[in-house]
């Protein structure tokens, strides 16, 4: 049988076979309406009581303030239409950054259309935005600044405490993006000065189709979805039962494990950039070396075109990304990339690898064994690499 090596956690992960178990009930024997007053319903409800417990421990939080939705992208429009819609008697200015999510940015352009204005930040050439931009930002129409925690393409992680100390001075609400940073990195939304907070459990070994959305005590924003009295009113629809009891499994698992699944993926994400820094040649790091996701790796690779490197590498099976899943069915260079200042040409060579709790060492042993070999011969067919290897400029 072919190798198959995934290198892709920041796209999704595998679910735990612990989440799993967790989950199972649900679909048949525990399969009662939460809305239910009977025994049926009541045992629902507790499942569901249980998980956002385990969830708001998870990033220490009160219980009541993690809302439920279906994913990671729900929650990133809901928080940052919920609380412009809400306080635009307040003002109509929102911050963000140029390499958001697209989630947050087809949003802020969404609401751009009716009659707010937003500052889209630029970022230094790791992906760190600039405190003093963000202070020259702010005016006394901005309502919501809307940073995440850590990119999901080139891993860099933001001044998310020195942002939120800011925001809670001006008392601006702060939204923080965080899918790719729950389970990688330590979060307390109170130490952090967090008053939004969107989660997705599929990043955390959990079901996909169910997220969350962290709202501070006391933070005023419109509701998603109209109709029964679910979650607080702010979201109706009869709830995603086993997927909110895998979230919660999945968050209480990331929250126990934390400290062994950043030693393991960061021991092996710095194997891995080691090992292409030291056999491949124009070749470079995309994102911060040093505050950055634990298992991100992404590269640019001159000479060649990222879809062929992908390509091959899946021949061999190597599974990555050029960059987010979101986008993959799109042929231009990534919005992130071009926005470190890398021009169209290297962007388009660019590898994201990202690392998990399932990756072996003897998965990036092979990675090593079998990656230079494939850029060298897709070098071979550019022109330009044959003039750079001959001397010329």
């Amino acid at each position: 049988m072919k190798k198959r090596i995934y290198l892709d956690y920041s796209a999704t992960t595998p679910m735990k076979q612990e989440v799993l178990d967790e989950m199972m009930p649900y679909f048949t024997e525990k399969f009662g309406n939460p809305s239910s007053i009977h025994s049926f319903g009541r045992e629902a409800k507790q499942a569901i009581d249980l998980s956002r417990e385990r969830l708001a421990k998870a990033i220490g939080a009160k219980a009541e303030e993690i809302f439920f939705t279906g994913g990671g992208s729900e929650a990133d429009n809901w928080a940052i239409k919920g609380i412009a819609y809400a306080n635009r008697d307040k003002g109509n200015h929102i911050i963000t950054t140029k390499i958001e999510h697209h989630a947050v940015l087809h949003t802020c352009e969404y609401l751009e259309k009716n009659g707010f204005e937003v500052t889209y930040l630029d970022v230094d050439a790791f992906g760190h935005i600039k405190i003093d931009d963000l202070k020259n930002a702010i005016t006394d129409q901005t309502i919501l600044i809307t940073i995440m925690f850590a990119n999901n393409e080139i891993g860099t992680i933001q001044p998310i405490q020195e942002i939120g100390q800011i925001t809670k001075e001006k008392k601006i609400i702060f939204h923080v993006d965080a899918v790719q940073a729950f389970g990688n990195v330590k979060i307390d939304v109170n130490d952090l000065n967090i008053d939004l907070m969107s989660l997705s459990a599929h990043k955390v070994y959990g079901p996909k189709g169910i997220g969350a959305l962290y709202i501070r005590k006391g933070v005023k924003l419109h509701s998603l979805i109209h109709g029964g009295a679910q979650e607080r009113r702010r979201r109706a629809g009869t709830e995603n039962l086993p997927g909110i009891v895998g979230f919660g499994k999945a968050a209480s698992l990331a929250s126990e494990n934390l400290e062994v699944h950043i030693q393991h993926v960061k021991t092996l994400r710095d194997k891995l950039i080691k090992g292409i820094m030291e056999q491949v040649n124009y070749v470079r790091l995309n994102g911060h070396s040093e505050y950055r996701l634990p298992g991100n790796v992404n590269f640019a690779f001159e000479f060649i075109e990222g879809e062929s490197l992908l390509l091959s590498l899946d021949m061999l099976g190597i599974a990555g990304s050029s960059g987010s899943a979101c986008t993959s069915g799109s042929l231009d260079p990534s919005h992130v990339l071009m926005s470190l200042g890398l021009t169209h040409e290297i962007a388009h060579g660019s590898l994201r690898l990202t690392i998990g709790d399932f990756t072996t060492e003897e998965d990036i042993d092979y990675v090593l064994q079998e990656l230079p070999k494939v850029v060298d011969r897709l070098r071979q067919m550019s022109p330009l690499y044959e003039k750079v290897k001959g001397g010329q400029k």
